[in-house]
């Protein structure tokens, strides 16, 4: 029988490999590096939550701590790069014979800077004493895992009623989300997705134990996040656009590709979000497999 203990002391470590294994790519530059690390990051940070029942209450709170404390750091420069990336694509697709003023150097070179500062933060961290300290603890962690008394039940027992604790998180998140107000409603997606996050690194960690339907939530949950992921990095695109827009403004630039660029951004949210409803019943479907 495999345990409790043994089942997410394996998944912890694996999160563990990924995120010190992600670190001489950052320290380097190295395309995408970022990004991994950071996933990495909150991917671990998630499944001690998930599986807390396991270790020790202390101890999984304190690395959840410092794994929020780097995830954040990490997420300065990573947000700079998504952004970046987009707007450079975005103003492509516009093509050039609808771009006027100083619209490149306001959005994507400013961003490109902004991640340029931000890494430089990054490597800092790297090298500072808090995060060798969290190195440490996290070896620790996985060379001599603090597990509590439920570490000797079942694997399969112990995991499922995660799933299904993780998918009433979500199912009660989106029900705040049908109830919300326009004002606050990407506030809301947003809880939407961090809680398909959640289970979506539970179900992949429990997949080596449950097979398939763990597998089917961990996919069905992934697709949601895209979604909904997508949905706000246009959504905060055009936040973007419109600050850029007022200082352009106030500068007394030309405003024409600000308008382009808002409203393709806009136009690309609505089509995001009506695939929010399918990828949603998908999931709630696969996460019926899981039982109550």
């Amino acid at each position: 029988m495999t345990t409790a203990g043994s089942a997410a002391t394996a998944a912890v470590a694996s999160d563990v490999e990924r995120l010190l294994g992600a670190e001489p790519a950052v320290r380097q530059d190295e395309p995408d590096s970022v990004h991994q690390m950071r996933v990495a990051t909150r991917r671990l940070r998630s499944v001690l939550r998930s599986y807390r029942s396991v270790f020790d209450k202390a101890q999984v709170q304190e690395l959840r701590s410092e794994l929020r404390w780097l995830a954040g750091i990490l997420g300065e420069a990573r947000d700079a790069e998504v952004m970046a990336e987009r707007l450079e694509t975005l103003l492509a697709a516009i093509g050039s014979d609808l771009i006027f003023g100083d619209i490149t150097d306001r959005l994507p070179r400013a961003q490109r800077a902004h991640y340029t500062a931000a890494h430089t933060v990054v490597v800092d961290t790297l090298n500072g004493t808090r995060y060798r300290e969290l190195r440490s603890a996290l070896t620790d962690f996985i060379e001599r895992p603090p597990v509590s008394a439920r570490a000797d039940q079942p694997a399969a027992e112990v995991m499922a009623t995660a799933l299904r604790k993780d998918y009433r998180h979500l199912r009660d998140r989106v029900r705040a989300e049908f109830a919300s107000t326009p004002q606050n409603r990407l506030d809301a997606l947003h809880a939407v997705r961090k809680a398909a996050k959640r289970l979506r690194y539970a179900a992949e960690a429990a997949s080596p134990v449950l097979g398939e339907p763990a597998e089917r939530v961990a996919g069905d949950a992934k697709s949601l996040q895209s979604v909904l992921g997508d949905h706000r990095d246009a959504a905060e695109s055009q936040e973007l656009i419109l600050r850029e827009a007022q200082a352009a403004r106030a500068a007394g630039d030309d405003l024409f590709s600000y308008g382009v660029a808002y409203m393709a951004e806009r136009q690309q949210a609505h089509r995001i979000i009506a695939d929010y409803p399918r990828a949603l019943e998908v999931l709630t479907l696969a996460c019926a497999a899981l039982g109550d």
